[in-house]
């Protein structure tokens, strides 16, 4: 994709640049275009918008708004589309506020927010009266996450869903993971942090700056996105009734006490495959960066979030 021109400073009456994934849920997002810009309208706001063409194009609309000089950025879409435009603001490096409309299949995010399950209109509302609060992110081979890092058998669900997108609600959490496990073979995993240290094969290791991951999985489920540090949940090999056992305790974060779970913090983690290289996912958005170590580290209080009253 060619370099996008450079936006002229904004006028100083729009209070937020809107950036809408119309593929987002099934195309959900794109069918609340209008009733969303008229609830801001209603709320005071003037907005202007743009549409993301693709995975990454959220990253250069939200550093090429920020350039110019925006005060507030609005993700309309899932985690993906989050995921895309934090990363923009962040690698400007500016002060620009982070605000989200959740229209996805998880949106693991918005239950940080405060503007989870609530339909646009309402969240809309809630955004225009938001607290900004600093948040920490996580980093790892130089792209940023909000929410989670994850590798093993997350990104292998990731990679099912994909292949799979026409299901919705609760099956999209559920038959991926089933199907998942059955053609699964944990990897052997070197997890090193200070104070902590372990080999082995293990199902899953999943470093999180917020609570859930893959929408309704509770990993670190007194994970708080301001304090400094990431939670690490390492899951060892289980077998398939264990697995089967684990799913639902998962759901409820209620895992934390298996003999197969550890979880720790930490403000920096290196996850080394001995064997095959690595797959993970930032945010739920897969990568496969075709090396064998990845270093994640935190970076404390670096984005600017609107967070519901």
């Amino acid at each position: 994709m060619p370099p996008l021109p450079s936006l002229p400073p904004l006028p100083s009456l729009i209070h937020a640049h809107v950036i809408l994934n119309p593929a987002a849920g099934g195309g959900a997002a794109a069918r609340a275009l209008d009733p969303i810009v008229r609830e801001f309208t209603r709320q005071g706001w003037a907005v202007q918008l743009e549409r993301t063409e693709g995975p990454g194009h959220g990253t250069e609309l939200a550093a090429r708004a920020a350039r110019a000089g925006v005060e507030r950025v609005v993700a309309i879409g899932g985690d993906g589309t989050v995921h895309d435009v934090a990363n923009g603001l962040l690698r400007h490096g500016g002060d620009v506020q982070l605000g989200v409309v959740p229209i996805g299949t998880g949106n693991d995010f918005a239950k940080l927010v405060g503007v989870y399950r609530h339909s646009p209109e309402r969240a809309v509302r809630r955004l225009v009266t938001a607290r900004v609060v600093a948040f920490d992110v996580g980093r790892a081979l130089g792209e940023y996450f909000v929410n989670s890092i994850g590798f093993g058998f997350g990104p292998e669900v990731v990679r099912v869903r994909n292949a799979m997108p026409w299901l919705s609600g609760f099956l999209s959490y559920l038959v991926p993971v089933v199907r998942a496990f059955a053609g699964f073979r944990p990897p052997r995993f070197e997890v090193r942090a200070p104070g902590f240290a372990e080999t082995g094969y293990m199902m899953m290791v999943e470093v999180c700056n917020g609570t859930t991951a893959g929408g309704s999985y509770k990993f670190a489920p007194g994970a708080d996105p301001g304090d400094g540090r990431l939670d690490v949940c390492l899951v060892r090999r289980v077998s398939l009734p264990r697995f089967l056992v684990a799913v639902p305790r998962v759901m409820r974060g209620t895992h934390t006490g298996m003999r197969e779970v550890t979880l720790f913090q930490a403000r920096e983690v290196t996850i080394r495959s001995l064997e095959a290289p690595l797959l993970l996912h930032l945010d739920g958005e897969l990568r496969a960066p075709g090396v064998h170590e990845c270093a994640v580290r935190v970076e404390p209080a670096r984005l600017k979030v609107m967070v519901a009253r």
